[in-house]
């Protein structure tokens, strides 16, 4: 029996998604429509509406004349990334405790379980996209137009910038996990509390052990400072 066109669709989408955001396309890559036509069994016009769907997530950018462009991790994104993500990540973790549901709270307990579990399994795509999961329902939590896009397009490079790095073998990373998992509980405590200026605080602290992890890995020892910070400042 051949499978929906609707489910083939969701396929596609879900796994153009997950190869981006694992890296297994990379950042700046231009995709072929030809072969993305084949690869998953649609004409052009199908397939050029989910590219524009995954244009307007943030996953690509459109270019006419030369078709899909996974999104680039430029200096500038990363400049902007660091300055948004703090105000953002506490802005929808403050409106999550605020409008969270019951059963959008159980989805978060559940995407806690899978998350611990991969950790454990020292799988670091699952790991991403278990904590990306995560955050995702929390922002759907949040349930605001303005915020959700950004934290989208947050959530796109924040995943494919920890699968640069993380090392489940390493000491210091398998701590800073630990550490990441245990504050995944407690916005689940914060959440379900309705307690958002908990809320809000706790995204503060995550967002410092993130960037703690990528400052560590970008910055040799021997010249370590505040990611930003010159020398001498």
């Amino acid at each position: 029996m051949d499978t929906p066109a609707r489910s083939r669709k969701a396929v596609c989408i879900e796994d153009l998604r997950r190869k981006i955001l694992t890296q297994q396309i990379e950042p700046g890559s231009y995709l072929d429509e030809t072969e993305l036509a084949e690869a998953y069994g649609f004409s052009r016009p199908p397939l050029r509406e989910i590219l524009r769907q995954m244009a307007g997530e943030g996953y690509l950018i459109l270019h006419e004349n030369r078709g899909a462009q996974v999104a680039p991790m430029t200096y500038k994104t990363m400049r902007n990334f660091f300055v948004a993500a703090p105000m953002i990540y506490a802005a929808v973790s403050r409106l999550a405790a605020m409008n969270a549901r019951p059963a959008q709270i159980a989805q978060l307990k559940q995407a806690q379980v899978a998350f611990r579990d991969a950790i454990a399994g020292g799988d670091a795509a699952e790991r991403a996209m278990t904590n990306e999961r995560f955050h995702s329902i929390i922002g759907e939590m949040a349930d605001n137009e303005y915020l959700t896009p950004s934290l989208r397009r947050l959530l796109i490079d924040h995943t494919r910038i920890g699968m640069t790095f993380y090392s489940p073998r390493q000491t210091g990373m398998a701590e800073a996990q630990t550490a990441a998992a245990d504050q995944h509980d407690q916005f689940i405590e914060a959440i379900e509390a309705g307690d958002a200026e908990a809320a809000s605080a706790l995204a503060f602290a995550h967002w410092e052990l993130s960037r703690a992890q990528i400052e560590s890995f970008v910055t040799p020892e021997s010249i370590r400072m505040p990611l930003g910070q010159p020398p001498g400042a």
